[in-house]
């Protein structure tokens, strides 16, 4: 496994957080990165996953941060709501995002402005914890397609499973013992060459998402050794509630 160190700039939140995360990740999990030299050096790029639990965007962090490069997420709103913790994840360089609402537009804007200046931004397509029976990947949102295809960069697709072991979906208590391995695989950059130039249509659009949908269900297949279903699961298909709880029927702002 290739471990770079970490020359990034990082501000106090960074300094704060980053010796608390890796010490609890340590003392949960065992890690295994494949490929995850992929992960470029230097450049704005887009890393996309998929999203199976509320504590793998630290899980994605960390193989992250051993590649030499500091994440930032695309997160829900809900989290800066309180003033400390909204404070802390801006601090970090983290970006807020009001989802099903116009004013997500922000957070497009935010994005593609720390792709061009040359930073590492995670986005989960599926836009929650995936819905499917089985956790395999489901039908992608455009948010990512529509950063890449706005500023060309690289999109590196990850598969990643195991985080689901320590908190399940929506659960309220951690299984953190004995320690869970995290298998993350990274694949090669999703081929969107061809779309770059294109009008932004919605046919563009979702092309480009149904590729990065289609690396990410391949990565994950592999890490799982299984295959995924031929259609991946579509919440407005299956009239399942888009964010929050969906064992709820009162709306709350969850993943």
């Amino acid at each position: 496994m290739v471990v770079r160190k970490q020359t990034q700039k990082r501000g106090w939140a960074w300094w704060i957080a980053e010796p608390i995360v890796r010490s609890a990740l340590v003392a949960t999990t065992t890690h295994e990165w494949i490929d995850g030299e992929r992960i470029p050096e230097s450049g704005g790029f887009i890393l996309v996953l998929n999203h199976v639990s509320h504590v793998d965007p630290l899980t994605a962090a960390h193989i992250v941060y051993d590649h030499g490069r500091l994440p930032r997420y695309l997160a829900k709103s809900g989290l800066f709501k309180n003033k400390a913790l909204g404070y802390f994840l801006r601090a970090a360089g983290q970006i807020p995002v009001e989802r099903m609402s116009k004013n997500a537009a922000g957070a497009f804007d935010a994005a593609v402005a720390a792709v061009r200046d040359g930073e590492c931004v995670v986005v989960y397509p599926e836009g929650t914890i995936t819905r499917d029976p089985d956790g395999w990947p489901m039908t992608g949102k455009s948010g990512a397609a529509r950063i890449a295809l706005e500023t060309g960069c690289p999109v590196i697709p990850v598969g990643q499973w195991g985080a689901q072991e320590i908190l399940a979906p929506y659960a309220k208590k951690p299984d953190l013992f004995p320690r869970k391995l995290i298998t993350m695989k990274v694949g090669t950059p999703v081929d969107l060459s061809d779309l770059v130039d294109q009008e932004r249509t919605p046919a563009v659009i979702q092309q480009a998402t149904d590729r990065i949908m289609a690396a990410i269900t391949a990565l994950v297949e592999e890490v799982r050794g299984e295959q995924a279903p031929a259609e991946r699961f579509d919440m407005k298909k299956q009239g399942v509630r888009q964010i929050g709880n969906p064992n709820k029927s009162a709306p709350e702002d969850g993943t």
